[in-house]
């Protein structure tokens, strides 16, 4: 059975690499293993050791801490239901959203960003 840190870890693991447009295969290479382990990672159903933390947070460039920041938020949401996902960032929808709102120019980004609050209010 999975632990919530182990799961809470790999979901970082997972929303720093695609924030970063890192393939799985790519950050496997640059730590030195198959990317079928960093896949077990990501889903919680391995947990990292210190040593391979320490090699993922240098490929990823962010202190090891990160993987463990928002975890006492995590467990205090616990079973909580809402519209929006716990972990936002750690969805790739999400993720990709963002990238692409960032493409946009600033002032249609803008314009986006106030028809989206219009729309929100009215549902």
């Amino acid at each position: 059975m999975t632990h919530p840190v182990d799961v809470h870890v790999g979901k970082r693991v997972r929303h720093r690499r695609w924030l970063i447009g890192m393939t799985q295969q790519q950050l496997a290479e640059q730590v030195g293993i198959k990317f079928q382990q960093i896949q077990k990672y990501e889903t919680g159903a391995n947990r990292v050791s210190a040593s391979r933390l320490w090699d993922i947070a240098d490929a990823l460039d962010v202190p090891v801490s990160f993987f463990f920041e928002g975890l006492e938020d995590a467990e205090r949401q616990g079973d909580e239901k809402s519209m929006v996902p716990t972990d936002l960032m750690g969805d790739k929808e999400a993720l990709d959203l963002v990238r692409s709102y960032y493409a946009i120019p600033e002032n249609q980004r803008r314009r986006l960003f106030e028809l989206a609050r219009v729309l929100s209010d009215v549902a």
